[in-house]
């Protein structure tokens, strides 16, 4: 215990002595976090720009024209009587939209003629074009409602008995989770666990291919044979690191008012699994190429696309059956599935069976991997030596 005590105190002294890892490990989290939490602080897309081009300039357009302006999700940069111009526009001021009310507008409304509404979305950016859609959309479909109905009325009904011709019936959305559509509340969880698996794996891709580069591993071999203590020894220091930088990481989330139940038991167990599942993938690289640079860049390739494959933002069900069957292999794949389950449904520990079964997996499979690659490779230095 002495000999371990010792040699433990060795690494943390090569730990800190490494700024760039010492940058990423404890800034990258908390200034990644910040840094993504101000970027959703709105929490909603409001203001997205669009051109009205009025080619009718009635009262009936002016009306429209006005209830764009009123509409939070919209930003009416100009109001013109031509298209002309519009598309070599774009590219610089980017219009979300483009509504044009066509000529005689309001006579054809009149004239019981159905005129059309002609809009013209950028789909450059596919969030943009949905919001400002649903925006267009609403503000449309009110205007439309309203008019329907002043014509039954002005035909003699009553005020009731035109709103009820016109109203088949109601339609009544109840939102449930993330009752007020927060981004922030959406987003920021997968973000920072994305973050948090890979600052794990770079820390974890340097503990044994450092030691292989400078020779260390010839000492620590000298002090003991065996791989798992070895593997105790380099995983040890992140063990009693890691929990702290989970505790601050979770204090963003109250921070940007992020509406989630994650201080419970289920979350914790979440955590540990992702944690030692990140740490047994890390330290596996770390072993089995005997480069920093090589190790590092192995990782990122898995880690870079694994919030993209998680389904956290994109449907599995619409990812090829081949990519998401990898992608279950992904610690983080199976922390952010549980992780609305225990967030946003309510979910218990039997909840995340699957979840928990295969982070359990990946940490068995992994640990014993290196466990007998670690040894191989004592053997073969001793035998070397």
């Amino acid at each position: 215990m002495k000999n371990f005590t010792t040699l433990l105190k060795v690494e943390f002294k090569r730990i800190f002595s490494n700024s760039v890892l010492m940058a990423i490990f404890f800034g990258a989290p908390i200034g990644y976090g910040i840094l993504f939490g101000f970027v959703y602080q709105q929490a909603k897309v409001k203001d997205l720009p669009i051109v009205i081009v009025d080619q009718d300039q009635s009262p009936t357009s002016d009306k429209i024209i006005d209830a764009f302006e009123d509409n939070e999700g919209l930003f009416v940069m100009d109001v013109r009587t031509t298209d002309v111009a519009i598309r070599s526009e774009m590219p610089i001021q980017q219009y979300a939209a483009v509504i044009t009310l066509p000529n005689h507008f309001e006579k054809s409304i009149l004239q019981k003629k159905h005129p059309e509404i002609r809009v013209d979305l950028n789909m450059a950016n596919i969030l943009n074009a949905n919001t400002a859609s649903n925006h267009i959309n609403t503000v449309l479909m009110t205007l439309n409602a309203g008019m329907e109905i002043e014509a039954l009325k002005k035909q003699g009904l009553h005020p009731a008995q035109a709103k009820a011709s016109f109203e088949s019936f109601k339609i009544n959305f109840n939102k449930l989770y993330n009752t007020t559509g927060n981004y922030v509340t959406f987003m920021l969880p997968g973000l920072l666990a994305a973050i948090m698996q890979q600052i794990i794996f770079l820390a974890m891709a340097l503990v044994f291919s450092r030691d292989f580069e400078d020779g260390y591993f010839g000492t620590l071999v000298k002090k003991n044979k065996s791989s798992f203590y070895h593997i105790l020894l380099k995983a040890t220091p992140f063990l009693l690191m890691l929990p702290f930088m989970w505790l601050l990481v979770s204090t963003l989330f109250p921070f940007f008012g992020v509406e989630a139940d994650i201080f419970n038991l289920p979350m914790l167990v979440l955590t540990i699994l992702l944690t030692l599942a990140s740490i047994c993938i890390g330290m596996l690289f770390s072993i089995a190429i005997p480069s920093q640079l090589k190790a590092t860049e192995f990782l990122m390739v898995i880690s870079t696309p694994a919030f993209i494959l998680s389904g956290f933002t994109w449907p599995t069900s619409a990812i090829p059956h081949a990519i998401t069957s990898v992608a279950q292999f992904i610690p983080v794949t199976q922390f952010l599935s549980g992780f609305r389950k225990i967030a946003f449904y309510d979910g218990d520990l039997s909840s995340l069976s699957s979840e928990i079964g295969f982070l359990v997996l990946i940490i068995l499979v992994s640990f014993l991997t290196m466990v007998i690659l670690l040894q191989l490779k004592i053997n073969a230095f001793l035998k070397k030596g």
